[in-house]
């Protein structure tokens, strides 16, 4: 192997690889928080110069959110955002509401006073978060609270696929808490799902918890719907 054709050394390599892990921190959050809109696209030199950086750590750092489904590389366009149509929103809320409410029920009945400690500061972090704007942290700890009520259901494949569809909720939950103004909602909903599970009417809490995934629903294609109207 000649001397051009080597391998950086080891340093370099890792520099890159730190320089492209913060890129790509960087771009995921400017996507999750809509900065970014789907259909955009993300041209390499002009992140390389933004960033001040070579374009070799961007490149990586597309190739990972492309990996996350968070962008596509088009021939002849290159990174473009990536979105949701309608339907495949009321989809994937629809697989929610007919998910989440009975792995609630399996689950909530092996609760412990150390799960009811944990849920109770999720909710407390997801107010503060709400209240003070945010943005950044709303779809993570909405995930975060969700995967860890349905937790003890025992049911590795049907979690596995809620888990993935709240991924894929991220941005569109971001975006209906900021344009529908429902965020006291969500973060009450949140509070009395818990207190409900807490006091035994584990029943009553699935229920809200589908009437909570549904009422998102409605709201989000609403507001898609009018998007794609304007």
């Amino acid at each position: 192997m000649s001397a051009s054709a080597a391998p950086p050394p080891a340093p370099d390599r890792l520099r890159h690889k730190t320089v492209s892990a913060a890129v790509t921190e960087s771009l995921r959050q400017r996507i999750l928080n809509g900065e970014f809109a789907p259909g955009i696209q993300l041209r390499q030199d002009a992140l390389a110069e933004e960033f001040g950086i070579s374009r070799i750590p961007v490149r990586e750092a597309l190739l990972q959110l492309e990996a996350q489904g968070l962008v596509k590389i088009v021939p002849h366009r290159g990174a473009v955002v990536t979105g949701l149509s309608v339907e495949e929103v009321e989809d994937i809320f629809r697989l929610r509401e007919q998910l989440e409410p009975p792995l609630l029920a399996l689950s909530a009945r092996r609760f412990a006073a150390a799960d009811y400690r944990r849920l109770r500061s999720l909710t407390d972090e997801y107010g503060a978060a709400l209240e003070a704007g945010q943005v950044e942290r709303w779809g993570e700890l909405n995930r975060s609270f969700h995967l860890d009520l349905l937790r003890y259901a025992d049911r590795p494949r049907s979690l596995s696929i809620v888990s993935s569809l709240l991924q894929d909720c991220d941005r569109p939950t971001r975006l209906q808490l900021s344009a529908s103004g429902d965020t006291a909602r969500a973060d009450h909903e949140h509070t009395q799902i818990v207190a409900l599970c807490e006091a035994g009417r584990i029943n009553e809490a699935a229920a809200l918890l589908q009437a909570h995934i549904a009422h998102a629903a409605v709201s989000l294609v609403a507001i898609y719907r009018q998007a794609h109207a304007g």
